[in-house]
This record gives C-alpha cells, structure tokens and sequence, in this order.
C-alpha cells in the first residue's frame, strides 16, 4: 500500500527524466519529419522541468512564517517558477517551429527535412 507521508526519492525522478530526455534526443537525431523533431523537444524540455522541479522539492529553500500563531514551513517555489518559464519558452518555440514547418511545407510541398535544402547552394 502506498503511504502518502512518504516522498517519493529523487532518484526516481531523475530516472524518469534521463529516461524522457533520452527518447527526445533519439527523436531528434532519428526523425526526419520536422512536426515529430518538434514533439521530441518538447520531451526534452519537460525532462527538464521535471529535474527543475524535484530538486527544488529536495534541496529548495524552507521559508518559516512566525506571523501566525503556530509557525509553518513554506517550500521555495522557485524550481516551479523556472518550470513555467521553461514552458512559455517551449510555448513560443513549438508557435515559431510550426510556424516555420507550415512555410516549409507551402514552398517546398514536403515538411521532410531532407528535402529542404534551402542553406546549400
């Protein structure tokens, strides 16, 4: 039975994130369509965000309040503030990156990157 009083160790969330990092970069370096080469970043940048935000439940900053009656212990929320900065970044790439691959795809009639060939001469 699980107990809920247990955090779950860190180490497992840095496995689950190489584990996830991994497939994107497979996905980058395998893939030749630009729509699946987008998908493989976003994996990579929410293995980050996973890394982001499991340090900063572990090693974060405790912050005590001795306003109220009794104290309480606040986490630092900064591991979840640069996660929400990652995925606005990741947001405006994925907006750019289709962006891209739909004017790709209206002049070259293909979203292969093999095919698009506009850098060589």
């Amino acid at each position: 039975m699980i107990n809920p009083e247990v955090p779950v160790p860190v180490h497992f969330y840095i496995l689950l994130a190489t584990l996830l990092f991994c497939i994107g970069v497979f996905g980058c370096l395998a893939r030749r369509n630009a729509i699946a080469i987008l998908m493989s970043l976003e994996l990579m940048f929410n293995a980050c965000n996973i890394v982001l935000v499991a340090f900063c439940q572990r090693h974060g900053v405790t912050y005590t309040l001795q306003a109220f009656s009794r104290a309480q212990d606040i986490e630092s929320p900064v591991g979840q503030i640069y996660a929400i900065f990652v995925i606005t970044i990741a947001a405006a790439e994925a907006a750019v990156g289709l962006a891209l691959a739909i004017a790709a795809y209206r002049h070259f009639k293909s979203i292969n990157m093999e095919d698009i060939n506009i850098l060589k001469w």
